[in-house]
């Protein structure tokens, strides 16, 4: 996908996740967070967002930690949050194409790409929690980024060694999505999970339904919508999935 198309999503998305935690209020739960109030969910994103874009800024090719949560609370936690997305957007928009930066996710375009790729999906997936604290339905996301978000998440944070979801015997996971031409294949072992863009093979167990919820259910935020075959792996997915 395009940067610009990435960048679009990334200002809207974040536009309504400070308008949705303004109207729950600091204090209001986050249901798929437990140990968060939406105090916590304002500051870790407004941190995430300001050390994506120093590593643009600054074309820093190394890891580097992120910041310290600042001790604000209500009016000025949210100013500082709408602060901190708009120097993102306005840092990655101004930004070369060919600026060469720290990653962690295998198979970027370019680093400009990747940036704006996992900050649109980090803001997006905030924003529907922003959205479940305050109340009511949140927004529903586009099929096209949908698919793209459930990509990132199988092809790219659970390709590294860091994913726990691991099987002592081999195991087959398929991910469809029934309302795009998207399928992934799912290959678990004792090592990193291997996902293809396919449906190769036999699969043991398989997770379906509209692109949108797979995105939401993949990253913990609601339920599966259809698995079918042995559960046992869709199982060990909510169980060991969660990104660490």
């Amino acid at each position: 996908m395009e940067t610009a198309w990435y960048l679009d999503i990334l200002e809207d998305e974040g536009r309504s996740l400070a308008d949705a935690a303004e109207q729950a209020g600091p204090d209001a739960p986050v249901p798929a967070c437990p140990e968060w109030r939406v105090r916590d969910l304002l500051r870790h994103t407004g941190v995430v967002h300001r050390w994506a874009a120093a590593f643009v800024a600054d074309a820093c090719t190394t890891p580097r930690p992120m910041g310290e949560e600042p001790d604000l609370d209500g009016p000025e936690l949210i100013a500082w949050y709408r602060a901190g997305h708009r120097r993102l957007l306005d840092t990655l928009t101004g930004a070369p194409a060919d600026v060469e930066c720290y990653t962690f996710l295998p198979g970027a375009v370019s680093s400009l790409n990747f940036w704006a790729r996992r900050q649109a999906h980090e803001t997006a997936v905030h924003r529907y929690d922003a959205e479940a604290a305050r109340g009511g339905r949140p927004a529903r996301f586009g099929t096209e980024f949908a698919v793209d978000g459930v990509d990132e998440l199988l092809r790219g944070f659970h390709a590294r060694r860091r994913s726990r979801v691991r099987t002592p015997e081999p195991r087959v996971l398929r991910v469809r999505a029934t309302d795009a031409d998207a399928v992934w294949t799912v290959r678990l072992s004792p090592e990193p999970p291997v996902t293809t863009r396919d449906a190769a093979g036999e699969a043991e167990c398989e997770v379906s339904g509209p692109a949108a919820e797979l995105y939401l259910s993949l990253w913990n935020r609601v339920p599966l919508p259809k698995v079918s075959g042995d559960p046992a792996p869709a199982a060990l997915w909510r169980e060991t999935s969660a990104v660490v």
